[in-house]
């Protein structure tokens, strides 16, 4: 899937001397069906204290294996300490916030059934696939599938990214959906669209934390007028997402250490999981939301009401608290068939199956004994270890 969109820098022509607005960019952007939206010029004020934050974060290890973080320019430099590193040319960012606020959608943190995981609720995104087309309609009683929140949200930004060229002309351009050389939570920090919080998740005071960040970066300049105004970080004194995450990831406030992140283990971590932390991991079989879950914005942001949620994100039923039974039937090929399209697939066939024999070991029920001795001697190093954990918590 390509990731990225760029158009070769020449004359803006069309550009009005005194440069694009915030107000523009966020019409479009709302237009184009984001939530919200902020522009920031780059560089922005704050952009060597984030560099300097960023780069110490990964010197210090807690980047774990995620050796893209790690990359550098000829210079030395990471390539994500700021975004001229890897884009000169920008002037300016378009940052987009498309909320995934499910109304209705239980707490990964509220009481479930033991024999029942858990999927990141970003991850539940669908869309129905149309059975058949008739002339003058669609039938839209057709199956829901899998949706790629990536694919949704880029081309929504590319309609923006259009747009600006047809009022404005050539300009160089880079749209990002999760896939870019750019920190997306700091420049939605520098754009007003919320704070970091204690969680280091970015916390938008109406929207809270549950949304997908997609980035438009433009050679065009910024209305010097427009500056931005930084949101307040409204944390306080509050710790209740310090003190919620089992793995202690969050190790102290607005500090979070990938290695022992729930998200980081069960999607981006390959092999076995150190067994000190697996049963912390608890139920999560994908991803994890209990630090935003606690989070007293969020509880907030479901006092306001839903919000509507595009068609192509809405929730797919059976991954909402998903029997663990269920995702251990699968085989390589209805994992495919189950996944492909969606977010969960980035766990991998194996990686989904580890995750799953973890919460089988935390669930306490004796029914998933006969499949974990089966998986305690897989040939994945991961799996088997899960399940060889699984066993010795199971009978002891």
């Amino acid at each position: 899937m390509p990731t990225e969109s760029a158009h070769p820098a020449s004359s803006t022509a069309g550009l009005s001397a005194s440069g694009l607005t915030r107000e523009r960019a966020r019409t479009l952007a709302l237009a184009a069906g984001f939530t919200e939206a902020g522009l920031v010029a780059i560089p922005y004020a704050a952009e060597e204290r984030d560099a300097e934050r960023f780069a110490a974060w990964v010197r210090s290890g807690r980047a774990g294996t995620m050796q893209y973080l790690k990359r550098t320019g000829e210079d030395g430099r990471l390539t994500r300490e700021r975004v001229r590193v890897p884009f000169p040319w920008a002037r300016s960012a378009l940052v987009c916030f498309a909320s995934y606020k499910y109304a209705d959608a239980p707490l990964s943190t509220k009481e479930s059934k033991p024999w029942n995981g858990w999927i990141a609720r970003y991850a539940w995104s669908s869309r129905i696939l149309p059975s058949r087309v008739l002339p003058g309609r669609v039938d839209a009683k057709g199956e829901r599938r899998p949706s790629d929140y990536h694919k949704v949200l880029l081309k929504k930004l590319r309609a923006v990214e259009a747009r600006l060229h047809a009022e404005l002309g050539e300009f160089e351009s880079r749209c990002y959906v999760d896939t870019g050389p750019v920190v997306e939570r700091a420049l939605a920090v520098a754009a007003g669209l919320g704070w970091a919080g204690k969680n280091t998740c970015l916390i938008h005071p109406q929207l809270g934390s549950w949304g997908f960040l997609a980035v438009l970066l433009t050679s065009l300049p910024v209305e010097a007028a427009e500056a931005p105004e930084v949101v307040k970080d409204h944390c306080g004194t509050c710790r209740r997402c310090i003190e919620a995450c089992p793995t202690h990831a969050l190790d102290m406030p607005y500090q979070m250490d990938a290695r022992r992140c729930i998200s980081y283990l069960t999607i981006e971590h390959k092999g076995p999981i150190a067994e000190e932390l697996m049963s912390g991991i608890g139920r999560q079989v994908f991803g994890c939301d209990i630090c935003q879950d606690v989070c007293p914005w969020n509880e907030k942001a479901l006092r306001r009401g839903p919000i509507v949620v595009d068609p192509d994100l809405e929730p797919r039923p059976e991954l909402i608290n998903p029997a663990l039974d269920w995702l251990a039937a699968l085989d390589e090929k209805s994992f495919e068939r189950e996944f492909n399209g969606s977010p969960v697939r980035r766990a991998g066939f194996w990686g989904l199956r580890r995750n799953v024999a973890i919460a089988m070991g935390n669930s306490g029920l004796s029914q998933f004994t006969t499949r974990l001795e089966e998986w305690a001697a897989a040939s994945d190093e991961g799996l088997r270890a899960a399940a060889q954990w699984a066993l010795a918590k199971l009978r002891t």
